[in-house]
């Protein structure tokens, strides 16, 4: 009987260890999906403020220049948000853009005129509908409550943007014959 006892106990113990092991491994799960969004959503923001930045000052088109100076305003302030947020949550954001948009910043810095309001446009339609995804995936899938609440706050000026964006595009787009 002590054997039988003694058995049940190393079982119980087994038992207790395998779901311990299970809870951290989700725990670590459900962090690296909110660390993900928020170092992309930072890089992002990042990407949005400096290219904006260079879009304010160069670009040939009103509408351009305002879309760019748009993207500072609106997104300086949204990286505000998310660094306090991320602080709160100890998780690690961006110190700067992504490479992909290093590369685009030195791009638009070749060009001028109509020729740099396209690249920009075109590129600002990519990374809002990139941004709407992320955001949206965050706001369904994120584990975090206040990161998902945040993600999910920021979708509706994401989606502006990105309206905004297609339709300045499609203008500078029919303006050279497309």
């Amino acid at each position: 009987m002590k054997t039988l006892f003694g058995a049940a106990l190393a079982a119980l113990a087994l038992f207790t260890v395998a779901v311990a092991e299970d809870t951290k491994r989700a725990d670590k799960d459900a962090k690296d999906i909110d660390q993900d969004f928020s170092y992309k959503a930072c890089a992002a923001g990042l990407a949005e403020v400096n290219l904006g930045r260079i879009a304010a000052k160069h670009a040939s088109d009103k509408k351009v220049k305002e879309f760019g100076q748009k993207m500072v305003d609106d997104h300086e302030k949204a990286n505000k948000e998310l660094i306090d947020l991320a602080n709160k949550k100890n998780l690690k954001l961006a110190s700067r853009m992504d490479a992909e948009h290093d590369k685009l910043s030195d791009k638009l810095a070749k060009l001028s005129g109509s020729d740099f309001d396209r690249e920009y446009m075109a590129g600002q339609v990519k990374d809002h509908e990139e941004a709407v995804a992320l955001f949206e995936k965050q706001a369904k899938d994120g584990k975090d409550k206040d990161l998902k609440g945040w993600a999910d706050k920021k979708l509706p000026t994401l989606r502006d943007h990105l309206k905004m964006a297609k339709e300045i595009n499609d203008k500078l787009g029919k303006g050279k014959g497309k």
